[in-house]
């Protein structure tokens, strides 16, 4: 069968989509808010754009994304840092003008003098005074004043700390660096509050929300936000359509007899694979010990029930290692399945590849505990100026010190030479499943491709560039070009049990990825609406992030099917073995639906984003798709090779069980009990005030919010218990206990006794 008609319209999607998202970026990245020196009416210089690139600096090397956020982007505890000063300068502002006139403060004043002083404070922080012969800024001795003044507060907050905002004594105490951390916090509330020239709308699109400076929502993310809803609405109706028009059934008989994977004996390099899944499970352990730290510090800020935890391992920390673990642990079980995929999928065994695996393994376990490691000493300042080289990098996702990033890089590279050599065979011969491999081959170029984004900027990039290929990565590698890779594989995984015809997996893998690339790529733009952005990217964020939810309508369809292939087992009695890692990949369909596109599409609009960036609406999104979607997906790859490399021996059933529904309950608990209402009490307060009192101590530690906290802790048990499972299945591979019956002559099997030991203890033996 011939498939060219989805190769030319997947073709056009790719080349046109980055063509727009790199013409725009480049828009964007030229169009970024100077760096300017910063002088005060009298010529006294009180700043230089140097300082403020300093500034960065040392923000990224504390921790940055993981203490706060700026613009919008980063940890949720302590407060927007843009907006924060911003609402906090503009204060300053009014109290000095009315001490001038003799009053107490602002508050003193009646409602005339106030709307004289709140008109000029609209005036004076709006007009860009921005000299691009001179790259000067010049502003007033008040302005002046406000900033010495609120240095003065913030290099106190770094050196003493702060309990409500997870801020240990003596996170920064250096007080040049704090010099330098004011001038980057003053940048980016001026870029916040300063009007493009030529425009009415400042360099953020009027992000934050903050009346007192007349920052409030534009006409255009309006009117994009309307548009976007109308598009989700006609691709809903064109997506219903053509599946109306289609095969309503994946699913073909009759099926094999017997397990096709029994009659496959596992290649050494299969075998290597194993290790890799007791890893995964090791990882996503620590991941969540991490999260319950994380969490608890935002209602004990420099403890855990008393223990004084910020001394050793400060919040920054266990965030950065919460988001980090999360991707070191989803990505080795993707990649794992890649390696196990390949000889599969061939019946051929490369020379070295049992080698090249297992290098691959010790460079994971270097990569991982060096990055770690280097991120702990950077937050703490260890390592002087080597900070960003083997520290922490201080952007969400993406922290990890430069140097294991390139390592990490490398890895991916290598695991990619490893997945050439094997597909290679069935690459050049032609068979009915030479389109499927294409599109696995082209999937896993895209890893390491896309992960080199994150190399883009360096360690003194502005912020915007540094932003603009940040997203790259956690869009487009993580969210956009994985998916792909997982579809691929799962397509594969059901064709070699016979359970899918090759012709309607290629046809269903193909389409899938041109549908849901059609909005990925482009879709990016949705996290760059204020992120020092042109006006043109919230039309294009707010239209093709629209698109992206279009897909996931289909998803129940998607779980459905997932079903009906563990149902037939009265025909095919084995099928029965792969249930629960089947049943993973329905959970991954109902979180795509809900996480990636309910929750997904509740802050993608820009009218829904201006007033919840950097609120917890955000980690709701972000813990339903990433470990709801992928996370799932990588516990589903995880049961299904392992499954298939010991088929010869049926599974204990209540443990995998207990498992799928105590994390997916827990998830759900999590988010209804605590995360959702704490978001949403954000973003009537960011509604009603301004951004910075939904991100202020006074709101977020108030009665209510501290109770909506505690409430996480039901979610939260709930899922450990069902991780504490996972895991003890795992390890029960390794000793037998999760087998229904296990002999003395089972011991062999290549996942229980002395072979599987050998590949989990011994890298590269």
């Amino acid at each position: 069968m011939s498939y060219k008609r989805y190769w030319w319209a997947l073709a056009i999607v790719i080349i046109g989509s980055f063509i727009v998202l790199g013409g725009e970026g480049r828009k964007m990245i030229s169009g970024a808010p100077p760096l300017p020196d910063v002088y005060t009416t009298d010529g006294q210089l009180l700043f230089t754009g140097s300082s403020i690139t300093d500034g960065q600096g040392v923000w990224q090397s504390i921790g940055g994304q993981e203490i706060g956020t700026v613009w919008g982007h980063g940890a949720y505890v302590a407060p927007d840092w843009s907006a924060d000063w911003l609402h906090r300068e503009s204060e300053f502002l009014l109290n000095i003008w009315a001490v001038k006139v003799g009053a107490a403060n602002f508050d003193a004043l009646n409602v005339d003098q106030q709307a004289v002083f709140k008109a000029r404070l609209i005036r004076d922080m709006r007009t860009n005074t921005y000299d691009a012969s001179s790259n000067r800024v010049t502003i007033d001795a008040d302005r002046a004043a406000a900033f010495r003044q609120l240095a003065s507060y913030y290099a106190d907050v770094f050196a003493s700390g702060r309990s409500e905002y997870a801020i240990p004594r003596g996170a920064l105490t250096n007080v040049q660096k704090q010099h330098q951390l004011a001038a980057f916090f003053w940048w980016t509330s001026w870029a916040a509050s300063t009007e493009r020239p030529g425009s009415t709308t400042t360099y953020t699109n009027n992000w934050p929300h903050e009346p007192l400076v007349a920052d409030g929502l534009t006409s255009g993310a309006l009117l994009w936000s309307i548009l976007s809803i109308v598009g989700l609405l006609a691709g809903i109706g064109g997506m219903v359509w053509w599946y109306a028009s289609q095969e309503k059934s994946l699913v073909h008989g009759p099926y094999p007899a017997t397990d096709p994977f029994l009659a496959v004996k596992a290649t050494p390099s299969q075998r290597a694979t194993i290790k890799y899944f007791f890893v995964v499970v090791i990882l996503w352990g620590v991941q969540i010990m991490m999260g319950i730290l994380t969490a608890h510090y935002a209602v004990e800020g420099h403890g855990f029930y008393g223990f004084p935890l910020d001394r050793y391992l400060p919040y920054a920390v266990t965030r950065t290692w919460h988001l980090q673990l999360a991707i070191f642990w989803i990505a080795t079980s993707w990649l794992a399945t890649g390696l196990y995929v390949g000889p599969a999928v061939t019946g051929h065994e490369p020379k070295y590849q049992r080698l090249g695996v297992n290098v691959l393994f010790g460079a994971l376990i270097l990569v991982v505990g060096g990055s770690l490691a280097g991120e702990w000493m950077g937050i703490q300042q260890r390592l002087g100026n080597m900070w960003f080289w083997f520290g922490s990098q201080g952007y969400e996702y993406v922290d990890l010190g430069r140097f294991w990033q390139i390592l990490l890089f490398v890895g991916l590279v290598l695991w990619l030479a490893l997945m050439v050599a094997a597909l290679k065979p069935a690459l050049v011969r032609k068979s009915e499943d030479r389109a499927l491999l294409t599109l696995f081959l082209i999937s896993s170029i895209a890893i390491p491709l896309f992960y080199a984004a994150g190399l883009m900027y360096g360690q003194r990039s502005h912020l915007v560039t540094a932003e603009y290929w940040r997203w790259w990565v956690v869009h487009l590698w993580v969210e956009g070009f994985f998916e792909v890779f997982a579809t691929v594989v799962i397509a594969f995984l059901f064709t070699r049990l016979k359970l899918i015809e090759i012709r309607t997996a290629t046809k269903a893998a193909l389409f899938s990825t041109t549908i849901f690339l059609s909005g990925g790529i482009i879709g990016t733009f949705h996290h760059l609406y204020f992120a020092g952005a042109t006006p043109a990217v919230i039309a294009l964020g707010a239209i093709f992030s629209a698109f992206e939810v279009v897909p996931l309508t289909l998803v129940g369809y998607e779980a459905w099917e997932n079903i009906r292939l563990a149902q037939p087992m009265e025909k095919a009695p084995w099928i029965a073995n792969y249930k629960w890692p089947i049943y993973f990949f329905v959970s991954v369909a109902f979180w795509n639906l809900v996480g990636a596109g309910l929750f997904g599409f509740l802050i993608n609009p820009p009218v829904a984003l201006y007033y919840m960036q950097g609120l917890n609406t955000t980690p709701v999104h972000g813990h339903t798709a990433l470990f709801g979607v992928y996370g799932m997906l990588g516990l589903g790859l995880t049961l299904f090779c392992l499954r298939a490399m010991g088929a010869a021996r049926p599974w204990k059933q209540r443990p995998l069980k207990l498992s799928f529904w105590f994390l997916n309950l827990g998830l759900v608990f999590m988010v209804i009990l605590s995360m959702l209402p704490v978001g949403l009490l954000q973003a009537w307060a960011s509604i009603q005030q301004g951004t910075w009192y939904a991100r202020s101590a006074d709101f977020m530690q108030s009665g209510q919010m501290q109770t909506l906290r505690w409430m996480r802790v039901p979610g939260d048990i709930l899922f450990a218990t069902g991780a504490l499972l996972f895991a003890w299945f795992i390890l029960g591979l390794l000793t037998g206990h999760s087998y229904e019956d296990v002999k003395p002559s089972d011991l062999s099997d290549p996942l229980l006794g002395k072979d599987l030991e050998e590949e989990v203890l011994v890298a590269g033996s």
